[in-house]
């Protein structure tokens, strides 16, 4: 995991709310949709259940595989600005 997913993960964890309003804004639900497409979620899932234990490997696996596209890496990189305002 890179630095930079590495401080977006640790803001997120620090609030909860930021997490809620990603999910609902576009650019969260174009991510969510990215993270979902291959398995309907299921591994999505057993990210989100790890990362509340406090171990936010899989998740960041999972983003840094949608950021291999240049789409996947343009949505991320908006979300990490939204996220540091």
């Amino acid at each position: 995991m890179d630095e930079k997913m590495q401080r977006m993960m640790e803001q997120l964890q620090r609030d909860p709310s930021a997490i809620q309003g990603l999910m609902q804004s576009r650019d969260g639900q174009a991510l969510l949709r990215m993270l979902t497409q291959q398995d309907q979620g299921a591994s999505l899932q057993r990210a989100a259940q790890s990362a509340v234990k406090g171990d936010t490997t899989q998740l960041a696996r999972m983003v840094t595989q949608v950021m291999q596209s240049p789409d996947g890496a343009a949505l991320v990189e908006r979300i990490n600005k939204a996220i540091r305002k």
